[in-house]
């Protein structure tokens, strides 16, 4: 990947996790809209039926915390070796919508144990476990396979300073 590819992907990347939160779902039976930037990209349908038939059942596979299982990760132990099933099952009960905002940060610095590097907000929560599920059972993978991009995306990724840049052959290898 080259300087200048690397600068797009990493300020896309910043744009993803920077943006607010519009709303992180909204419920149509037990399909979920996620559109929290809506404006560049339409709204990911995530399929709550679908995938709860392909973990078996086993809500504790997304629902790391929730479900009351004990944690695998070595660093969440010390904290949650004797959690119980939390009341809500939700993402962002525990996953900041917005992480980074004033009441948030304020919130840390009282408790940094409540909200702390190993515990993301909620967008990199999704990502983090949704990737790493898809990349070991073939699932999708690839930014515009789930967040197909609206022609105001189109045009800010592709016009301007962002735009990709023509690529020039030279015919030697």
């Amino acid at each position: 990947m080259g300087l200048k590819t690397g600068k797009q992907v990493g300020l896309a990347a910043l744009i993803a996790m920077a943006a607010p939160l519009v709303l992180p779902f909204s419920a149509n039976g037990e399909v979920f809209e996620l559109s929290s930037l809506a404006n560049l990209y339409e709204g990911v349908s995530f399929d709550h039926d679908m995938h709860i038939e392909a973990v078996a059942d086993d809500c504790s596979l997304c629902h790391h915390h929730t479900a009351g299982t004990p944690p695998e990760e070595p660093t969440c132990i010390p904290c949650h070796k004797n959690s119980p099933e939390a009341d809500s099952p939700a993402c962002s009960s525990c996953h900041l919508i917005e992480p980074f905002s004033s009441a948030n940060l304020a919130i840390s610095e009282e408790n940094p144990l409540l909200h702390h590097k190993m515990k993301p907000g909620l967008k990199a929560a999704f990502h983090q476990n949704c990737m790493g599920c898809h990349q070991e059972t073939g699932g999708p993978v690839g930014c515009q396979d789930c967040h197909a991009m609206t022609e105001k995306g189109e045009k800010f990724y592709n016009t301007g300073q962002y735009a990709p840049k023509p690529r020039t052959e030279t015919g030697h290898h």
